[in-house]
């Protein structure tokens, strides 16, 4: 063995021992339970809560719930001083909750473990044996695992759900979507989904794909201080920024920016639940309910015709001219012929239509329709599945 190869391991040795000797001192360890009476204070969603220990203002870990005996464990963002809302901006275990009982484990081995009552571990971080030292709620409200030279190991910022807080990223390669919430009451992944964008210093780049670009967005200052914001993929599809004044006792939260409103440029229209089921909007306003037989009158209840078989016997299409779907922004769709287009629906039940621009060969295949944008172009072309009975 060469004298290089011999240092080469010696080093190799003498990293990883340091590493497997590296634990969390046990004065810093913890178990806490989620047992015990609920939180008194107002808090998002109108859910019952349990606040844990580590809290970094105004930022606070808890167990919360919105339905019986299905718990979540998540930060809160708010004070119980201010009467108002306070909301959430991180959660570990959406759509997998944890029971009254389960437990929240931190040991001398560096891992953070989420376990229901009876054992089973739902969430983790996976640094067992990985050189953490320390567990720490930053005030960023970043929640992090560090090293002895305070490297992140692991940080709540890498595992977004439907939020982003002020330096927290989307990006290639690393955490890179947010999923809205299904609705107040269920806590699980909802249909919208956004990706390839950052919040920072009030500041948010997205990106379209018809027509390609990009394009940075500056949101309007509030009136706080604005390090206490956070960029939010609501329930109903649209992206909201709200900043916090945490020495205000009424109103602290301020809603800064709206990405889909009547003032923006892509207007209200762009929302999927903005008319319904199946509605048809223009200049943000609901204006009509497609049916095979032309438009009718705009209401809550205009649906689509829900075609039962496969069979492409059994269900035929109608057209609907100068409209598009609300997913044609920010997909770039398939160039193929029509013909193509409407054998790959005909063969999928799942489809319930397809949308056709004849001045450049684009595709794409609708699983939902809900809202339906007028445009000027006639080029822009729907087909919806109906059934022929």
């Amino acid at each position: 063995m060469s004298s290089s190869t011999f240092i080469l391991l010696l080093l190799s040795f003498q990293l990883f021992s340091s590493i497997s000797q590296a634990v969390v001192p046990a004065s810093q360890t913890f178990t806490y339970v989620n047992e015990g009476d609920f939180g008194d204070y107002i808090v998002e969603y109108d859910a019952n809560y349990r606040a844990l220990p580590p809290f970094n203002n105004p930022f606070q870990l808890c167990f919360y719930n919105t339905t019986p005996n299905a718990f979540t464990l998540a930060l809160r963002m708010g004070t119980v001083r201010s009467e108002s809302l306070m909301r959430w901006v991180w959660e570990a275990n959406r759509g997998n909750p944890v029971r009254e009982n389960a437990t929240l484990t931190f040991g001398t081995d560096g891992n953070l473990v989420l376990a229901d009552a009876d054992g089973r571990v739902v969430w983790q971080t996976n640094t067992a044996n990985k050189g953490v030292v320390g567990f720490q709620v930053l005030p960023t409200g970043n929640m992090v695992l560090h090293d002895g030279k305070g490297n992140y190991l692991w940080q709540s910022f890498d595992s977004p759900t439907d939020t982003l807080l002020v330096g927290q990223t989307l990006r290639a390669g690393g955490p890179n979507k947010l999923v809205s919430r299904l609705s107040e009451v269920s806590n699980v992944d909802g249909p919208y989904n956004t990706d390839e964008g950052f919040l920072y210093y009030l500041t948010f780049e997205y990106f379209t794909t018809n027509p390609t670009s990009s394009s940075n967005r500056n949101m309007a200052l509030s009136r706080y201080n604005n390090t206490l914001s956070y960029l939010r993929l609501g329930i109903d599809g649209n992206l909201r920024f709200y900043t916090y004044n945490p020495n205000v006792q009424g109103v602290a939260w301020e809603l800064v920016y709206t990405f889909l409103d009547r003032d923006s440029m892509e207007g209200e229209c762009q929302l999927p639940g903005r008319c319904g089921n199946f509605g048809l909007c223009e200049d943000s306003q609901c204006v009509a309910c497609p049916t095979p037989n032309g438009l009718s009158g705009w209401s809550k209840d205009c649906d689509v015709k829900k075609v039962a078989s496969c069979k492409a016997s059994d269900f035929g299409y109608y057209k609907l001219g100068g409209v598009d779907h609300f997913m044609i922004k920010y997909t770039r769709g398939d160039q193929t012929k029509q013909s193509d287009c409407e054998s790959k629906c005909t063969k999928d039940c799942k489809c319930m239509g397809y949308f056709y621009h004849t001045d450049n060969s684009r595709c794409w295949i609708a699983y939902d329709l809900k809202t339906l944008t007028r445009v000027g172009n006639s080029t822009h072309l729907a087909y919806i599945k109906t059934p022929n009975k």
